[in-house]
């Protein structure tokens, strides 16, 4: 009784290890104006993006967080345009978002790029199987 016990506890552990070494792909809704959401987002995509290098991290700003990309603006740029230079991880704004509040590419954080609907994007990374994390407090 005690060995296939010990067999199970072992191929518990085993699984659980393989488990966890499965790249993933998630994506990190924003659309706070809160910089301690900002602040918050980065933190958890840097800690993320180091412990699983194989996996994917994208981050979907839209509505009242379009002040993250803005150079002058957000209190995130050194952190977001170190991790931008990442394989694994991307930084997308709603362009109808910036469109809005008349922000030309220009004035975005070098590494973030723009798509038509940040909502639409996030719809589309859930069809291909992305997870799914709405940042906020």
């Amino acid at each position: 009784m005690k060995t296939i016990i010990n067999v199970v506890l072992a191929c518990l552990c085993m699984t659980m290890a393989f488990a966890q070494e499965k790249p993933v792909k998630i994506v990190f809704d924003v659309t706070s104006s809160n910089t301690g959401v900002h602040e918050s987002t980065m933190r958890h995509v840097k800690m993320m993006s180091k412990a699983y290098p194989d996996s994917k991290f994208e981050v979907v700003m839209y509505s009242g967080a379009y002040e993250m990309v803005v150079k002058d603006k957000s209190t995130v740029s050194a952190d977001m345009e170190a991790l931008a230079k990442n394989d694994n991880v991307d930084f997308v704004v709603c362009q109808a978002s910036l469109n809005r509040h008349e922000i030309d590419a220009s004035e975005l954080i070098t590494g973030v790029r723009a798509v038509p609907d940040g909502i639409l994007e996030i719809i589309q990374k859930q069809g291909q199987g992305w997870g799914y994390i709405k940042e906020g407090q």
